[in-house]
């Protein structure tokens, strides 16, 4: 077995050292690894577009094609307040890192990323209020709410379609 030791390079621990190669190696003695930051975006960012993928396409259709409508609604009312937060924090975990090595990035990636988390914020904090308030309004059978509530859901719908599609780029970005 060939002795690995890390060694510290300019951009942080991010290279490691084989000592004791057989001759015809050591021209190839030095394996390149990933900046830390550089790997702590990709995950991040790979488990916001794996939670955002699988909460869209699974679990809220899955929701209201197996429970009561009324029940649905409940649940997903209490969900959502998880989901926003819970891909409001790994897209902050993301932005962090991207902001933490920057040299590593094409520049783009921050901003955009920035937004998405900006998109998550806006979402729970403002959105989701207008929506259940609508809801409940429309429930209650107020004049015009059951149109209030389908605007403020497509908008919804598609503030999240762009997120998905600006965290799916910045995913590429940095594994590319």
């Amino acid at each position: 077995m060939v002795p690995f030791r890390p060694a510290r390079s300019e951009g942080g621990w991010c290279q490691t050292k084989v000592a004791s190669l057989p001759e015809k190696y050591e021209s190839t003695n030095t394996v390149e690894y990933l900046p830390i930051g550089h790997v702590i975006t990709g995950l991040s960012l790979a488990v916001t577009f794996g939670g955002m993928t699988f909460f869209s396409a699974v679990m809220a259709p899955l929701v209201f094609t197996k429970l009561p409508f009324e029940t649905a609604g409940a649940f997903i009312r209490q969900v959502f307040p998880w989901y926003y937060s819970t891909m409001g924090t790994t897209t902050l975990v993301a932005l962090l890192a991207l902001l933490f090595s920057a040299s590593q990035t094409t520049g783009w990636e921050v901003p955009l990323v920035a937004l998405v988390l900006l998109g998550f914020v806006f979402a729970r904090q403002v959105l989701m209020p207008l929506i259940n308030r609508a809801r409940d309004d429309e429930v209650a059978g107020s004049a015009g709410a059951a149109l209030r509530f389908k605007r403020l859901h497509r908008t919804s719908v598609l503030i999240n379609a762009v997120q998905w599609i600006a965290v799916l780029a910045a995913l590429v970005s940095v594994l590319v």
